[in-house]
This record gives C-alpha cells, sequence and structure tokens, in this order.
C-alpha cells in the first residue's frame, strides 16, 4: 500500500462506495501471527494499493510520472499480472472507474469469452459434462490486456510504454516470493503437461531426477523473456503509431489491435490449438471491452456500484436492501445474531444469483430492476427466521417488481440447488485444488487493485484468470485463463 497526502474531500464529494467482485489483501503469515500496530494512513495527493508490495510500487512510480489514477491502477494491474497475483496477463479485469469530470461511475467489462467452439455438444463428446479444470479448453478469452489498454486511452494520461515500464522491468527479471515459488513447486504435475509453461515455471525440472525441485526458489530471479518480448512488441506498436502522427488514445489501440488481431493473436491460436485448444483468430478479432452502467443501490444514504450480472456484483446491493430495515448495529458487531442475519440475507441473494444471472449481452434478458427494487428486498426479509437457517432457500421472483410476468417460473418451481456430477476429466481436479492447509487457505483469494487521485478519480479492479498453473500460449509468454472451470 502507497499513500501520498489523499485529500479528504475526495471522499467527501463522492459520497459512494466503489467495490468489485472480491477483495482480500494478502499479507505476510509472520505479520499475522503476531500483534502489530498498523496505523490508519492517511494521504493528500494520491493513494495505490494492491496485494504485492512490487505491484504498488509500479502504482507510486506511475504517480510519481504524472500519471493520474487509471494511469496508476493500470500499472499495478499489469505487474500483478507479470508477478501471478492469483491472475496472469491472459486472465480477466473488471473495474468500476469515478469520473471526477463527469460525476458518473463507469464499468469495465474486460471478461473473456468461450471460443466459438466451446459448445455443450463438444465437451460431451470428449467425455465431460462441463470443462476440464486447467488448460486450454478451460479457457477463455483473454481480456486482462484489452481492458488495460481501453481503460489507459479512455481515461489515462501517460502512454502505454510508461505504464508498463515497471511490469517489464519485472519481465526482465525479480526475486519471486516464496509463497508463489512454492505454488509452482506443487502445480508441477499439471504444469509439466505444456511445455510453454514448463519452460517458463520450472527451470530446473531434470527428468534424470524428478525429486529435484522444479520450480525457482524463494528470492531467485524468475524471468519471462517471451513476455517481456510481447509486452515491447505492444510499446513498439505504440511508438510506430505516434510516429506516425496518431494520437496518444489512437496509439495505444494499434497496440490493442497488434495483441487480438495481429502476430499476438496468431501465436495465442496456433500454440492453443496445439493442445487441443479452441480458439480461432475471429474468437480474438470479435472479442471486446465493454464501457457499461454499472448498476447501484442507495444504503442508508449512501450510493454503492456494482458491476452488473455478468459477475456477481448485484448481490451485495441485494443483499444490502433486504439489510437496511434491519438493526444490526443493536445486535452487535460479529454476535451470533448479526452473522445469521447476515448469512439470511446473503443466502437469499446468492440463490436469485444462481438462478437469474448471466450474460447482459446475450438473451435473456437479466431482471435486474425487480432483483434490485426495495419492495422485492422487502418481500425476501420477510422469509428470513431470525432464530433458524432455511437449508432449502429458494430463488424468488423479481419480475413482478418490474412489472412483468416470470418466463421462467416452470423453471423455477422445479428448481434444485444440485448441480451435476460426473466421472469425468476435471470432475475432481477442483477438489484437489482446494486442499489447502489452514495458512494457505487464509492467504488464498483474489487479489484487488485500488487507486484514487487529487483530481477526483478513483479506481477500482479485481482482475482473475489465468493463475498458476495457467497454459502459456506458445512465444506469448501469455498464461491463458481457466474461466471455463465455473461453466455448469
Amino acid at each position: 500500500m502507497f499513500l501520498s497526502q489523499l485529500p479528504i474531500f475526495t471522499f467527501r464529494r463522492l459520497t459512494l462506495t466503489i467495490t468489485c467482485v472480491a477483495t482480500l489483501l494478502c499479507f505476510s503469515a509472520a505479520a499475522s501471527a503476531q500483534k502489530t500496530a498498523k496505523p490508519v494512513l492517511h494521504g493528500k495527493h494520491w493513494v495505490a494499493v494492491t496485494g504485492k508490495p512490487l505491484a504498488a510500487t509500479a502504482g507510486a512510480m506511475t504517480f510519481t510520472r504524472g500519471g493520474n489514477a487509471v494511469d496508476a491502477a493500470c500499472a499495478m494491474l499489469a505487474a500483478t499480472s507479470t508477478m501471478w497475483d492469483t491472475l496472469g496477463w491472459g486472465g480477466e479485469t473488471q473495474a468500476l472507474i469515478y469520473n471526477p469530470h463527469t460525476g458518473e461511475v463507469n464499468g469495465i467489462n474486460a471478461l473473456g469469452v468461450a471460443p466459438s467452439g466451446a459448445t455443450a455438444v463438444f465437451f460431451q463428446k470428449q467425455g465431460m459434462v462441463y470443462p476440464p479444470e486447467y488448460g486450454p479448453l478451460a479457457a477463455v478469452t483473454p481480456g486482462t490486456p484489452g481492458g488495460l489498454m481501453v481503460m489507459l486511452a479512455e481515461y489515462g494520461k501517460l502512454s502505454l510504454a510508461e505504464v508498463l515500464a515497471p511490469s517489464m522491468q519485472m519481465a526482465e527479471g525479480y526475486p519471486i516470493e516464496g509463497v508463489q515459488a512454492d505454488n509452482i513447486e506443487r502445480r508441477r504435475e499439471v504444469i509439466s503437461q505444456w511445455s510453454y509453461s514448463r519452460a517458463v515455471f520450472l527451470p530446473h525440472a531434470n527428468d534424470d531426477d524428478p525429486a529435484q525441485r522444479a520450480a525457482p526458489v524463494a528470492g531467485e530471479t524468475f524471468r519471462q523473456p517471451d513476455l517481456l518480448a510481447t509486452l515491447q512488441k505492444l510499446v513498439d506498436t505504440e511508438a510506430q503509431a505516434l510516429a506516425a502522427g496518431k494520437s496518444r488514445k489512437q496509439s495505444i489501440y494499434a497496440a490493442y489491435d497488434r495483441f487480438y488481431r495481429g502476430d499476438i493473436a496468431e501465436e495465442i491460436v496456433r500454440s492453443s490449438r496445439e493442445y487441443g485448444g479452441l480458439f480461432t483468430l475471429e474468437d480474438l478479432d470479435k472479442w471486446q471491452v465493454h464501457i457499461e452502467e454499472p448498476v447501484s443501490t442507495n444504503y442508508k444514504g449512501i450510493d454503492v456500484y456494482k458491476l452488473t450480472t455478468w459477475v456477481q456484483g448485484p448481490v451485495l446491493l441485494q443483499a444490502l436492501n433486504i439489510l437496511e430495515k434491519i438493526d444490526l448495529k443493536s445486535m452487535g458487531y460479529n454476535s451470533a445474531r448479526y452473522i445469521h442475519t447476515l448469512y439470511q440475507a446473503m443466502n437469499l441473494a446468492f440463490a436469485d444469483r444462481d438462478f437469474y444471472y448471466g450474460d447482459p449481452y446475450v438473451p435473456p434478458v437479466e431482471p435486474v430492476a425487480g432483483l434490485l427494487s426495495k419492495k422485492y428486498a422487502e418481500q425476501r426479509r420477510a422469509s428470513m427466521d431470525p432464530k433458524q437457517n432455511n437449508p432449502e432457500t429458494r430463488p424468488g421472483d423479481p419480475y413482478p417488481f418490474q412489472g412483468e410476468k416470470n418466463p421462467f417460473l416452470e423453471l423455477l418451481e422445479n428448481w434444485s440447488p444440485i448441480p451435476p456430477t460426473a466421472e469425468a476429466e476435471g470432475a475432481d481436479g477442483f477438489q484437489q485444488a482446494m486442499q489447502m492447509n489452514r495458512e494457505e487457505s487464509f492467504l488464498a483469494g483474489t487479489t484487488s487493485i485500488q487507486a484514487a487521485d487529487a483530481q477526483g478519480w478513483v479506481v477500482s479492479i479485481t482482475p482473475s484468470g489465468g493463475w498458476i498453473p495457467a497454459f502459456i500460449a506458445g512465444s506469448t509468454g501469455i498464461g491463458l485463463s481457466q474461466r471455463m472451470q465455473s461453466f455448469v
């Protein structure tokens, strides 16, 4: 975390809370094992927060170069991707940006989509009920590079070269953390399936001595020359466009085109298909970043913004609506009644999520107005039992609260919370991956990136996908997403 005297007026003026899908700022086991005095940090000029100190340093460096909060957030996104902090460059990015010039909150949807060939029929023919946990068949189109470049082009001040400079320095080589180095070693069996991943993550692999540690050790310089070359291609493309008289914005989009339509895209497709993946050049070409209006609710005078139903953001808003008329304070923070009440409200919201949420750019249209209706929240709140849990919590019917009839009543009546199970590839892998010890599970989770500045820009990003063990797409050095492991 870095702060440089951020003005209090920034937060007074906003009267909003910007949060993304999930936030977990990691800290060392040593610090968590002892009592520490962590003072509240105040600032006046800027703030840069993310899960890795080196990545937060990238944000601080960007501010000192004259960048705004968007520039700094993009620099931290690039750095965390390079460090594989629960994501890689081929993962996905979702962000909320407060624009002080317009007074609006804008959402950034940089979530990849399934390749055109990734149909239910295809996976059934492979003997799978759903996609595998890892590898090219779990990958959606890379979203983070596009999300970063669109945010930077539309809202930033600096060049792509300036913003990528810290991550390029890290790709050239940085001392890897012990937790990540050990994570790579634990996943060496999965990583070894793919030659490109093996070359990056397992520099000490020895076929003659399988017992020898294959991953880097803590503090060892971890090098990613292919990733560095790809980032250099983007910077070079921007420079060429600027030299040709293009604007800053046009030059960044020229780099975008090279990634999704040029030689980088060609290598992603080639290497993915080499290992059974489904990407086509058309898949990458057609994918796009959406700048969209987020959803919001007012909770006791505070405007809370979330991304819409392509993530689970509205769950928080639904839960807040349900809880708004309940006197939580009188229950006592973290008392049994308090935790039970929050749990019940979230349970109802998640039940709605499982039934109604989906891609807003593909029919059918999600009933967002009904789901976020205060009157619908009253109905859901009335179903809560203050004394005991309801294991049969079901989705509700929000359609009447937006003046419509539910087109899915038959499905709703036959609703079951139990997902399909299968003896299929990848079916048990996720459970194995989740078998962590207490310390590992406490420190695991999605990272977060937050930045704000004295001009009033506020940025919140929750990137994910492409984590270790990732399939690296050939000579690009880009680790692809595993988001299709979530598909049912």
